[in-house]
């Protein structure tokens, strides 16, 4: 039986909002178990209020990180140090980062040096250099779901239409490159290769577009010719202008 990949959350509670945390379990649960959950924060500050409340029902630790200084941000310092312990105890395989500070960007890169895949999750303001120096990264407001009128919960995010997603010049080259790299003599290429191209070569996901699965946002952007094969359970795509 093989094991599920063993995750450790961090998050910066200054920096980004409760609000997707539900979201962010349920987008993790997909690559393994979340076996380490902390927050660091003032837990004594006003503005964590909405934290606290997110804590217990989703089994997250807070760790305390007073305000020592004005002005002076010492939970960042915290949430290294707390890593750096996690990457040398082996307990984990993989790192999610829940943050919209560019200052853990050498944090990941390190943590990519050492191995770790390194999720990240921050709001739309997170800088470039954090956003692309992450195995993959996904926009906590894409995560955040609102009251629906039978009480359940639905998906804030909005999905992209075909012409928005053709017309985004920078993910059209990415699937086209990807497609083009993982394709055999015939320009065909089986998805799970093209899926695998596009994590090891950029910070893409397809929850950014409104999609849940690269299949999904394949087909609504129509640049590609599919085929399903093996009764249905393998599907594979080749460049629409071929």
């Amino acid at each position: 039986m093989k094991t599920r990949t063993r995750i450790a959350l961090l998050i910066d509670c200054d920096n980004v909002s409760h609000a997707s945390i539900e979201g962010v379990l349920q987008e993790l649960a997909k690559y393994g178990t979340v076996n380490v959950r902390h927050a660091h924060g003032d837990w004594n500050s006003r503005n964590l209020v909405g934290w606290r409340e997110r804590l217990q029902p989703n089994a997250i630790r807070p760790i305390q990180q007073f305000a020592y200084t004005t002005g002076k941000n010492a939970t960042d310092s915290a949430m290294i140090i707390d890593a750096m312990d996690l990457l040398y105890s082996k307990t984990v395989d993989a790192f999610a980062l829940m943050t919209s500070d560019s200052d853990f960007t050498p944090l990941v890169m390190r943590m990519l040096e050492s191995g770790f895949s390194v999720y990240g999750f921050g709001e739309k303001k997170t800088p470039p250099p954090f956003v692309q120096a992450c195995s993959q990264f996904i926009y906590t407001e894409n995560l955040e779901a609102e009251p629906s009128e039978d009480h359940g919960t639905v998906s804030r995010v909005t999905k992209k239409t075909r012409n928005e997603l053709r017309g985004d010049t920078g993910l059209v080259r990415l699937l086209r490159t990807a497609v083009e790299q993982s394709a055999e003599d015939d320009g065909w290429a089986h998805l799970s290769r093209v899926g695998h191209y596009i994590s090891n070569n950029s910070s893409f996901s397809p929850v950014n577009y409104g999609y849940k699965k690269l299949s999904d946002l394949i087909r609504a952007s129509e640049l590609f010719q599919v085929e399903m094969r093996n009764n249905g359970t393998a599907m594979y795509v080749k460049d629409g202008r071929a």
